[in-house]
């Protein structure tokens, strides 16, 4: 009888997609994937090391999965298991921790996946994590997460990302065509392109760069059956006038955007060594609102970092406020263990970095709520989802506006034209068909 396996992602996008491709290999090999909670043979679980609390997540996820089966084989992979593969080893249960360079040799590693009286560890330096690895998400949803590049050259000093994953590197313009094809024939409607680094596309290991971010986005738009992609996220010094402009007048990017910023103080940006100061990011959402004025601008920020004052934040505070964009994502700033960061003077208490979190999460609303009321009235197309929650089913319109709508199992993975008529009590965009749709029917 086949082994039964399942899997559990902390973290990125790009995570996701490499968690469906490690799950790939082991149904290729004729293990049998199943929930989390159907008593797995084995459990393999993909960490993070952005997100605060990696050790104590790991570890509740390791303890839920023996609840479900307590003699199953727990093996851990991903960012946290390249820093710390010694520290997890030690947390009851687990079975096998894998680095950055071995997460994609598991099923050959770890062979029948016995258990052993000490946990094993294959763990080699990030260095050697130098290979492209091809990888994306199929079969969880509508929308694929596609890895076109990994890894980081940049040196920011929060951050432990290049230590967990090593330099950049990207898959090339072939092969990712190759996967949207593939990706296509499945059914799925909209691709989005996921990296560590996005915009830094092109890297090769040995030849160094050959190809670009542009090129890349040119050569997607000729893909056949994908109806939408999506850029993850890009860096505001790589995000050039000629991708915008190839966004703006494209019938396949959306008019969407997630561009870190970090910090809106020149002060802070340079501690921590982003490759931009302030202005830079304004002249960019001023290019991509002049292009496509409804076009979602998302955006990083990081609060309480080491020497931000309450003066500092203001700024940044202020700054949000008066820039153009829909959404903020908003980190309290955690201390990671060899980063410059970590003994940088002016450490913000934890209660204040919480505090100025929650004001940007507060303004966050306000901009995201202002943004969406903009567009009521307007028809726009909306792909909708496959996940159904209390008889209500979910999509996005092309500039990420989510729409809540009573299920119809007619509309899973289906693009339709509708108009939006206003927010429901939840914050999301309501809508009715267009009389368009209507004659269709």
């Amino acid at each position: 009888m086949s082994k039964k396996v399942a899997f559990y992602t902390l973290g990125c996008k790009l995570n996701f997609s490499e968690t469906s491709t490690i799950g790939r290999q082991f149904t290729e090999r004729g293990f049998e994937k199943v929930e989390f909670q159907d008593a797995a043979d084995i459990y393999i679980i993909n960490t993070c090391s952005v997100t605060d609390n990696a050790d104590k997540k790991c570890r509740k996820v390791v303890k839920e999965a023996l609840k479900h089966s307590p003699n199953a084989y727990v093996a851990i992979v991903g960012c946290y298991a390249q820093l710390k593969p010694q520290e997890i080893s030690e947390i009851p249960g687990v079975d096998a921790v894998l680095g950055a360079a071995e997460k994609f040799q598991l099923v050959d590693l770890l062979g029948t996946f016995e258990k052993k009286d000490k946990s094993q560890i294959f763990h080699s330096p990030v260095s050697q994590a130098n290979t492209f690895h091809n990888a994306y998400s199929f079969g969880d949803r509508t929308r694929t997460f596609l890895k076109v590049q990994d890894g980081c050259d940049y040196s920011c000093t929060f951050c432990t990302i290049p230590q967990a994953r090593g330099n950049s590197r990207s898959d090339t313009i072939e092969n990712v065509v190759r996967s949207a094809n593939e990706i296509a024939e499945s059914g799925v409607k909209e691709i989005v392109l996921t990296g560590v680094n996005l915009g830094d596309f092109g890297i090769q290991e040995d030849k160094g760069r050959v190809e670009s971010f542009y090129e890349l986005a040119q050569a997607l738009e000729n893909v056949e059956g994908i109806e939408r992609f999506r850029i993850s996220s890009i860096e505001p010094n790589l995000l050039t006038d000629e991708i915008i402009t190839l966004v703006a007048n494209s019938k396949k990017f959306m008019p969407h955007f997630h561009i870190p910023l970090q910090s809106g103080s020149d002060k802070i940006l340079k501690l921590m060594r982003r490759r931009y100061l302030r202005q830079v990011y304004t002249d960019r959402v001023a290019s991509i609102k002049n292009k496509m004025p409804h076009c979602c601008i998302g955006v990083d920020v990081i609060v309480g970092f080491p020497g931000e004052t309450e003066e500092d934040f203001v700024e940044t505070y202020n700054f949000l406020n008066e820039l153009n964009i829909s959404y903020l994502h908003v980190f309290p700033y955690s201390e990671r263990d060899n980063t410059l960061a970590e003994n940088m003077p002016g450490v913000v208490p934890q209660k204040e970095r919480n505090r100025r979190a929650d004001m940007l999460r507060i303004l966050s609303e306000k901009k995201k709520r202002f943004f969406y009321e903009q567009h009521i009235g307007l028809e726009t197309n909306i792909l909708f989802e496959a996940d159904i929650t209390d008889g209500i089913m979910e999509g996005f319109t092309e500039n990420y506006i989510r729409v809540a709508v009573k299920y119809d199992p007619i509309l899973v993975n289906e693009t339709k034209k509708v108009r939006l008529t206003g927010l429901n009590a939840a914050g999301l965009m309501e809508v009715e068909e267009t009389e368009l749709e209507m004659l269709k029917h």
